[in-house]
């Protein structure tokens, strides 16, 4: 994409927009649990993985789970150490499960180095599971590197300032070279960080406050008076509807039948209920096949519902009082360790559907 970025203009004028920037920052930067305090070294292993835990993440949600993980694995050899089942289950609930098992090889490979991270971008982005944004972000908040790390918040920011007229699909060329362009040599951490926290809570999808904006003056979706139509929207596409069943077995005191889906493949290795596939045409008169065991059925009113990044899910919950060994591929959870088990958003709505319906 051919873009004019002369809206930012001479080098006098960066530097106006960066200084504007981090005088903002100094007075408004958010306080969030990984972040270092003014004047402390910033922890390469804490900025690592706050950005793994934060990815398609508010930090909201992440806060709970990055206090976790550092809690049980204070370290990156600490967490190197910890099994692939206790990772994928402090995950459980945050969805995208390949970041955790990326997130668990990184940790043995920095461990491996005798647990210092590379500082370099390039060294960075050799590391499993480490894209370009994410290499961005350590190299300048960790290291103080000469780096451009565009996430979400920070790519709305730049189509704005610049008025680009293509989605930021279309536009990452355009966004990247403007970032690139102001990222200062001098705190490029701060600088990068602060866009976030004003993509956060100022330069927002909807409603930006553009008054508290200190990047107003210089914005082009601004003069054109219509901020909010910028970053300009792709077409949507219809996602595609899949369809399945599942199983909670259950003994009389309570434990019911779960299993562990696959180390590969959507929701890897989390927990799930025993279930049929997920099928555009769903389970139709086969779904009995899929049950764990023979037992006397119930089918529960209603379905669970999940929208994934490609497609919707349905699924219909059975429940059955059972007795016997748990069969092959299965294990007893108690209700009161649904919790802790690992399950995906998706099965702790289906387990809490079936535990309701006891």
């Amino acid at each position: 994409m051919n873009v004019n970025v002369s809206v930012l203009g001479a080098q006098a004028k960066r530097n106006a927009i960066v200084a504007r920037t981090l005088k903002w920052w100094d007075r408004n930067r958010r306080e969030l649990a990984w972040r270092a305090s003014p004047g402390e070294t910033p922890d390469p292993y804490r900025v690592w993985l706050s950005e793994v835990l934060l990815q398609q993440t508010t930090a909201r949600a992440a806060t709970a789970y990055y206090q976790e993980f550092v809690e049980k694995w204070p370290t990156v050899e600490d967490l190197a150490a910890a099994s692939h089942e206790a990772v994928i289950s402090a995950f459980a609930g945050l969805g995208y499960y390949s970041r955790a098992r990326n997130l668990h090889a990184c940790a043995k490979e920095i461990a491996r180095r005798g647990g210092r991270f590379p500082s370099e971008e390039a060294e960075l982005r050799a590391l499993p599971g480490v894209g370009a944004y994410t290499a961005a972000a350590i190299a300048a908040i960790a290291f103080g590197g000469h780096a451009a790390p565009v996430d979400g918040n920070v790519a709305r920011i730049l189509a704005r300032l610049l008025a680009l007229d293509e989605p930021i699909a279309q536009a990452r060329s355009a966004i990247a070279a403007a970032a690139r362009a102001l990222a200062p040599r001098k705190r490029p951490g701060d600088f990068a960080q602060a866009l976030m926290d004003i993509g956060a809570t100022i330069c927002r999808p909807r409603n930006p406050e553009c008054s508290a904006c200190p990047l107003s003056e210089d914005c082009a979706a601004l003069r054109s008076g219509a901020p909010q139509a910028y970053p300009r929207r792709a077409a949507a596409k219809a996602r595609p509807r899949r369809r399945g069943a599942v199983f909670l077995a259950r003994r009389t005191d309570g434990a019911f039948l779960a299993r562990r889906r696959p180390p590969r493949g959507l929701l890897a290795s989390t927990v799930e209920l025993p279930g049929t596939p997920w099928t555009s045409e769903g389970p139709g008169g086969a779904w009995l096949d899929a049950a764990p065991v023979a037992a006397r059925w119930l089918r529960l009113p209603g379905v669970v519902e999940q929208v994934f990044t490609h497609f919707e899910l349905t699924l219909t919950v059975y429940v059955a009082l059972v007795e016997g060994g748990a069969p092959d591929g299965c294990f007893w959870v108690s209700p009161d360790g649904v919790g802790e088990a690992g399950f995906s958003n998706v099965m702790r709505k289906a387990v809490a559907r079936a535990l309701r319906a006891r």
